[in-house]
């Protein structure tokens, strides 16, 4: 099988890029390119964050910024507005200006090992109470306001202390 034949397989598994890939490609696709991102710093008015839990195989366990990878054919705005719909059920105000533009690159892995992380100031108000549908604190998805940084932050989400 030549590189044309394995092309042709792998657009048979897409249906729609723009719905995403199926993971095994998008683990491998994150092998070969950077992976270009959005985070959302979610505030309220007394200066809150909004933290997600996480725990997963390539971060770690701990508190993280909500985020999504940017979709074929997705703009930038309509990724902060999916990340929001997927992660905290609720639309947001967000400034269209972007508060950061991050690189991050893992040395020490090959999948998921680099990123181009573009952070959105967003507001909800503190009226917001998080659903977390059945979730316990340490359950991946888990939502929590939080007055100062959390100690158990996710490494990879430091280069966000300052905003937090």
């Amino acid at each position: 099988m030549d590189i044309r034949d394995a092309i042709a397989v792998l657009n048979k598994a897409i249906t729609n890029p723009s719905d995403g890939l199926p993971e095994e490609l998008f683990l491998f696709i994150s092998r070969i390119t950077p992976l270009v991102n959005v985070d959302l710093l979610i505030k309220d008015e007394f200066g809150r964050t909004l933290l997600s839990w996480r725990d997963d195989q390539y971060c770690g366990k701990g508190w993280h910024i909500p985020g999504g990878i940017i979709r074929f054919k997705e703009t930038l705005e309509e990724r902060v507005k999916k990340v929001a719909e997927n992660e905290i059920g609720i639309d947001i105000k967000f400034d269209p200006v972007p508060i950061a533009i991050n690189q991050l690159i893992h040395s020490e892995r090959d999948i998921r090992s680099h990123f181009i992380s573009i952070l959105y100031k967003c507001f909800l108000p503190s009226t917001f109470v998080p659903e977390n549908r059945g979730l316990f604190n340490k359950d991946t998805g888990y939502l929590m306001w939080h007055n100062s940084c959390p100690r158990d932050l996710l490494k990879v989400h430091e280069i966000y202390k300052k905003y937090i």
